[in-house]
């Protein structure tokens, strides 16, 4: 069974789950983790690559966009939207409203959640869906 921790965002909006995104891949690529981040859509996965490289000043953080044959495909971090050719890696950060059918061959899953009310609800269906299946859940306040 996975861990899987949940992000709990003082502040609403998909940049900031997209920031924080960014934070948790940085910080697990620095202690050498491979990282998966599964975002909704295509374009919501572009966005992550672009904003990979801007997010912080000074930043670099070596990724690759799946699908891509760019030389970028063994990169330490990957994004993706679809379920198609996903390698489980040490850690999963879901951007989704669903938990993809992936989810249980990583051993860390990170969910990001936001103030906004949907956020909230489709995050209490996920925490629910995890608990059901016996994962161990943590919960983080941002």
């Amino acid at each position: 069974m996975a861990r899987v921790d949940f992000y709990v965002l003082a502040q609403g909006g998909e940049r900031a789950r997209y920031v924080l995104a960014c934070k948790l891949a940085e910080k697990a690529w620095r202690l050498d983790n491979s990282v998966y981040i599964h975002a909704r859509s295509r374009a919501d996965a572009e966005r992550l690559d672009d904003l990979l490289w801007t997010f912080r000043d000074g930043s670099f953080v070596p990724h690759g966009l799946a699908g891509r044959s760019d030389g970028t495909e063994e990169s330490p971090i990957m994004i993706g939207a679809g379920a198609a050719g996903v390698e489980p890696r040490d850690l999963l950060i879901n951007l989704a409203d669903d938990i993809p059918a992936f989810a249980e061959g990583f051993p860390r899953v990170a969910e990001l959640v936001t103030s906004d009310e949907t956020s909230r609800q489709m995050s209490r269906r996920r925490y629910a869906a995890y608990r059901d299946r016996g994962h161990e859940l943590n919960t983080h306040k941002l």
